[in-house]
């Protein structure tokens, strides 16, 4: 089979693992740069390329997209997928898992358990309001954009939340989308993330923020340790990946009183859980192209 890992970097350690497993088993696979490559739009012939070739005898692709790269990135897969191409990420679905408020909308539609969130865009809402709606402070303030943690605020106080709200508010001339969160307190510093691979959870670990951080992504300093899911953080886990669309993704969940409540869905996890688990989940991804790259790409029924 012949195989296009769509990365940025050969040296990113999900890229070069996916890469290594792959070739191992004897496909022929190539790391193409997507942000270098260009599609050619016409009538019945539609084109992907890169330094003058045209990338039109793969089998199969495996998107690995920049969250700052996802509109661009998005439209390359797009391009390949009218070709007929297989794809492990489906274009839509990308797109709709890198949309925080899209994406929170169609997890409380689908019955997964989320921390209550309250969407606004621009100084015309009453602040006042958006923290009652939420039961008060400590809320939790972040961008409606993939940050890897950056651009994440935990506002203790109503005049912190102001601030904090009038500052991103001030970011952009049109507004910035602005996502409000109730503060789980009890798993403050303490997330779980679960990789979902066609439809199964095959790991999962916990991450720890490393100070006093309330954050535990990865990118910010967080540690991780292999976990045992529970029975419904698991079917949680896979609930949440279906809603997306999504047949390889990370989950992130956290612990609370009234069950695990989900955070994120990551359609380009990081591998930083292999190492963590000792799970092969290369392996596992491979796998799950080899069973399904020939046959026909699955109809998104997400609907959103």
């Amino acid at each position: 089979m012949k195989l296009a890992i769509l990365s940025r970097g050969k040296d990113n350690v999900s890229t070069k693992r996916l890469y290594q497993v792959a070739k191992d088993r004897g496909h022929a696979v190539e790391i193409i740069d997507y942000s270098r490559c260009y599609a050619t739009i016409e009538k019945s012939n539609p084109l992907v390329s890169v330094n003058g070739r045209d990338l039109s005898d793969f089998d199969a692709i495996i998107p690995r997209i920049a969250s700052s790269f996802t509109r661009y990135g998005s439209a390359i897969v797009r391009q390949f997928e009218m070709q007929g191409v297989y794809t492990t990420t489906s274009s839509i679905a990308l797109v709709r898992s890198r949309d925080k408020l899209r994406s929170m909308q169609l997890l409380a539609r689908a019955g997964v358990g989320i921390p209550k969130t309250v969407f606004s865009r621009g100084m015309s809402t009453n602040i006042d309001d958006l923290i009652e709606d939420l039961g008060g402070t400590p809320i939790i303030i972040k961008l409606a954009r993939g940050t890897h943690g950056n651009g994440v605020v935990l506002a203790d106080t109503k005049k912190a939340a102001k601030s904090t709200l009038q500052a991103f508010y001030l970011m952009d001339d049109d507004g910035t989308n602005i996502l409000l969160q109730e503060f789980i307190e009890e798993s403050a510093g303490e997330d779980i993330r679960a990789f979902v691979v066609g439809g199964k959870v095959v790991a999962s670990m916990k991450r720890q923020s490393l100070d006093d951080d309330f954050r535990s992504n990865i990118h910010q300093g967080g540690g991780g340790t292999p976990v045992k899911l529970t029975v419904e953080e698991r079917k949680t886990a896979q609930k949440a990946a279906r809603s997306m669309g999504l047949s390889i993704c990370g989950v992130d969940m956290m612990r609370s009183e009234r069950g695990p409540l989900v955070l994120e869905v990551n359609a380009s996890p990081g591998f930083a859980i292999e190492e963590v688990t000792k799970r092969d989940v290369a392996g596992k991804i491979i796998d799950y192209v080899e069973q399904n790259a020939k046959g026909k790409q699955k109809r998104d029924r997400v609907g959103a």
